[in-house]
């Protein structure tokens, strides 16, 4: 409570404290929880890459996901079919990994992104495609891309 509040409540006064009281309650019920779900560390290997080498070795990719499910159902109804099933989001990011070879990291998680978009209705996206191992000729313990949009 800032000064200017502080200056017009009595804590005596049964008035002020159930006015409080009541906005703050109606606040608690009238809003449902937010739900974001993370995976991290997702391990694929891929042929993705700028050189023709490169996408004919392959090589593995981390990738993180952030979904910004909002609302979801699963929060009262504890079932998974009332969110974003992120077994399945699992699976599609292997399949758009799989589905052809990229050669940048940027076009890959705009890809995935575009897919999570069209299945699932949800307020963003984020993904995060790191290369552990990149193949440049200087010591980097990793590189990687983020790329996010709002649903």
């Amino acid at each position: 409570m800032n000064e200017e509040d502080a200056e017009g409540y009595d804590p005596d006064d049964p008035g002020d404290a159930d006015d409080r009281d009541v906005g703050e309650e109606e606040d608690d019920e009238g809003s449902e929880p937010e739900v974001t779900i993370d995976i991290s560390g997702l391990s694929l290997y891929t042929h993705m890459g700028v050189t023709e080498a490169e996408r004919e070795v392959g090589q593995r990719l981390l990738i993180d996901i952030r979904i910004d499910v909002g609302e979801a159902d699963a929060t009262i109804t504890d079932r998974v079919e009332d969110t974003v099933n992120y077994a399945e989001v699992c699976e599609l990011v292997a399949l758009v990994a799989h589905a052809r070879s990229y050669r940048t990291l940027e076009r890959f998680c705009a890809a995935v992104i575009e897919r999570m978009l069209e299945r699932y209705e949800v307020n963003a996206v984020w993904v995060k495609a790191a290369k552990p191992e990149p193949p440049i000729a200087l010591p980097v313990s990793e590189v990687s891309v983020e790329v996010w949009r709002e649903g």
